[in-house]
């Protein structure tokens, strides 16, 4: 018969909801799939109120995963970007226009030519509201789109596992060609990924 102290030796923390917390208490976070991390936390830096974002994986079953783990298919982990917002400056449903505006939310599993289980669209909210809003904001999408059907999920927010460190503020520092993007507040440069 298992015991007590058998059941915690089976807990996976990778399926615990995130237990960070802002650096600042009136700020909240946000987590987001949107295809390959790279442009989309870029997206995201540029936006009035966001304070900070990072890039990492979440929804999967593996604790403590890498990019190259990752990439197998075999964890079920997405590719995230978690925002830090003041959503005094910054209200919610503002990074779920430009989460809606960044990708197109009918492909399965893929992103233009990125393909896989890491780049699906997701919104992994951290509270009721954001569910809420994040409901709300799928079915006034889903009713733009018309006929083409959204598959983005839309789930508790999971341990965040932040992404190797050259992952981060990517295109920002030029990725591998040095060609830096802006990330100032408000820019509108068309945004290039490349690896």
């Amino acid at each position: 018969m298992a015991d007590a102290s058998d059941s915690n030796n089976n807990h996976n923390p990778a399926l615990d909801a995130d237990p960070d917390r802002p650096d600042n208490p009136a700020h909240q976070f946000a987590q987001f799939g949107a295809g390959c991390f790279w442009g989309v936390e870029l997206t995201f830096q540029r936006v009035e109120g966001v304070v900070k974002t990072e890039v990492g994986y979440s929804q999967g079953h593996v604790p403590d995963p890498n990019y190259k783990l990752v990439s197998t298919n075999t964890t079920n982990h997405v590719e995230v970007v978690r925002v830090q917002f003041d959503p005094q400056l910054c209200p919610y449903t503002t990074l779920l226009s430009v989460f809606w505006g960044r990708h197109d939310p009918t492909t399965l599993n893929r992103q233009g030519g990125d393909v896989g289980t890491q780049y699906r669209s997701g919104i992994y909210y951290y509270n009721e509201n954001q569910e809420r809003l994040a409901r709300e904001s799928l079915k006034a999408k889903q009713t733009e789109l018309k006929d083409k059907k959204i598959v983005t999920e839309i789930l508790p927010a999971k341990r965040f596992y932040r992404a190797e460190e050259y992952h981060q503020q990517y295109l920002e520092k030029g990725g591998r060609f040095g060609d830096k993007q802006s990330a100032a507040k408000g820019c509108n440069d068309r945004i290039r990924c490349y690896g």
